[in-house]
């Protein structure tokens, strides 16, 4: 690897899953990594193989079907984690394993309850089975941000001749400022033996709104690889975002002297996949990615971009992929062109019944919408794509009745378990009616956290995109419906969040 090449690691499918309901199927999982893997992502971590078997067999299909960039299986140090995480990864033709202990006095009293000694002896084990699988070896010292200087260094020097080729640095907890975690940096590629050896790469969460400046400051100080997540996905206030730290590079070349392999021009069709997918939708005035992001109010502002765009502009909307979205496909294209037209979008459909039901979708959907656009493929899928046992709710029809003076009312026909009940209810207004149409018959028990609405595309013909987040018994899950009629996207995103808490509790992801 070139001195100059900033590698991007994105862990959008494994740190960015850990947010609250954002699990994702293995169907999902893959055309996410498929969409990094166009955007030419140097390594994706796919995910925890010895979580679960449904989180192995996702890293497994990913292996197998990436080949443009490195397939990467997390893994606590030991050993019936790191041989799963070896034999998830085996089919790829680039695989890597991560494997990661906890290096702060905190974590290893309280946590871990091993010495010093037993952390050391556990990295090292931990490289070496790795190694058994791939010479491509990650080692991470979780809450590096509050470990003991001359312990990392030792920790580093241990693995570093075991033969990981990779160290990162995580600051786990978001604790950190740029000044502190660039000369951190500095200060352990100085004095760790052999770093010359290995790639130093940093991982920043972004509790204090940090991680994007603290990723930067790492590489100003000798990192060669940033972990990150697309649009800053991750638990609590999430990670550094891929977005940022590929522009900030690419815009400020008179500070950064490394370049990416990524293709900018992705990095808006990346977001609002994962944004759909996930039910995280992107504030508008978020950095590249937000609707807002070169959008000019002030008269001042317009007139000064209309005579020359650098006057207010640091990059151009196009690079980053915005109004990439064209017009794909109309009422009269026939299904080998809808075929066509999901493979170019990197999606490939479990069966024939499956394509022809997200067809189907799509002729209804083209004789309400003049123009019919990338996302709203991705919306079509989405609803389309779910493992069939899961949908154990479904709605057969809908009936909704709002008028002034009255109490909106809703009436439903919904299968339960393939047995159709009827049912009625009134509510404060349309939407409030159908959730307590469908919790007449469900009966779930569940808490609503979170109801957000989001056009997909422009016009008032757009599909509306519903998120809806339940919690039952501590576990949270994000549903998801997208229809022309934001009613029923409503009770299709209520629905498939019933399914999710129907199919069983998800395994936790470890934290890094």
């Amino acid at each position: 690897m070139s001195k100059d090449t900033l590698l991007i690691f994105d862990t959008t499918l494994r740190d960015g899953e850990q947010s609250p309901g954002a699990a994702m199927t293995r169907e999902e999982k893959l055309r996410i990594a498929r969409q990094l893997e166009r955007m030419r992502v140097d390594i994706i971590e796919a995910g925890f193989p010895a979580a679960s078997s449904g989180d192995f067999e996702s890293v497994k299909t990913i292996a197998e079907a990436i080949k443009e960039s490195t397939v990467c299986g997390l893994a606590r140090a030991n050993e019936k984690d790191v041989r799963r995480a070896g034999e998830a990864i085996t089919p790829a033709r680039s695989g890597r394993i991560h494997t990661f202990i906890a290096t702060s006095p905190i974590h290893m009293e309280k946590k871990l309850r091993m010495t010093p000694d037993q952390v050391v002896e556990a990295a090292v084990k931990a490289v070496k089975w790795a190694l058994e699988y791939t010479d491509d070896v990650e080692f991470s010292a979780e809450d590096a941000v509050r470990s003991e200087f001359d312990f990392l260094c030792r920790v580093f020097d241990a693995v570093i001749q075991a033969g990981a080729k990779t160290i990162n640095v995580p600051d786990t907890v978001g604790y950190s400022i740029p000044v502190q975690w660039g000369e951190r940096m500095r200060a352990l590629i100085e004095q760790v033996p052999n770093s010359d050896k290995v790639i130093w790469s940093t991982h920043c969460h972004n509790d204090l709104g940090m991680a994007s400046a603290n990723s930067l400051a790492a590489v100003l100080n000798g990192a060669r690889q940033v972990e990150c997540t697309i649009n800053g996905l991750g638990e609590r206030a999430g990670n550094a975002a891929l977005e940022e730290i590929v522009m900030a590079v690419r815009t400020r070349k008179d500070l950064f002297s490394v370049e990416t392999r990524i293709d900018a021009t992705q990095i808006v069709p990346a977001s609002r996949l994962v944004s759909q997918i996930t039910g995280y939708v992107v504030q508008p005035n978020k950095a590249v990615v937000g609707a807002n992001a070169f959008a000019h109010e002030s008269g001042i502002h317009q007139d000064g971009v209309l005579k020359h765009r650098e006057t207010y502009e640091i990059m151009r909307a196009e690079d980053v992929g915005w109004n990439a979205n064209k017009i794909s496909l109309g009422k009269l294209s026939g299904r080998n062109a809808f075929k066509t037209k999901l493979a170019e979008l990197g999606i490939v459909l479990a069966s024939e019944e499956t394509l022809n039901t997200a067809f189907a979708r799509f002729k209804e959907l083209a004789d309400k919408k003049r123009e019919i656009f990338d996302e709203d493929l991705h919306a079509i899928v989405s609803d389309e794509m779910g493992p069939p046992e899961v949908e154990h709710y479904k709605m057969v029809a809908s009936k909704f009745h709002s008028e002034t003076g009255e109490s909106p009312r809703a009436e439903l026909t919904l299968s339960l378990g393939g047995v159709e009940q009827r049912a009625q209810a009134s509510g404060s207004g349309p939407v409030d009616a159908a959730f307590r149409a469908i919790e007449s018959v469900a009966g779930s028990g569940s808490d609503l956290l979170l109801y957000s609405v989001n056009a997909i595309t422009t016009g008032t013909d757009a599909q509306g995109e519903v998120t809806v987040r339940l919690s039952k018994d501590g576990r949270i899950v994000n549903g998801q419906g997208a229809d022309t009629d934001i009613i029923v996207a409503s009770a299709k995103a209520y629905l498939n969040a019933l399914n999710k808490l129907h199919a069983g509790p998800e395994r936790v992801n470890p934290q890094l």
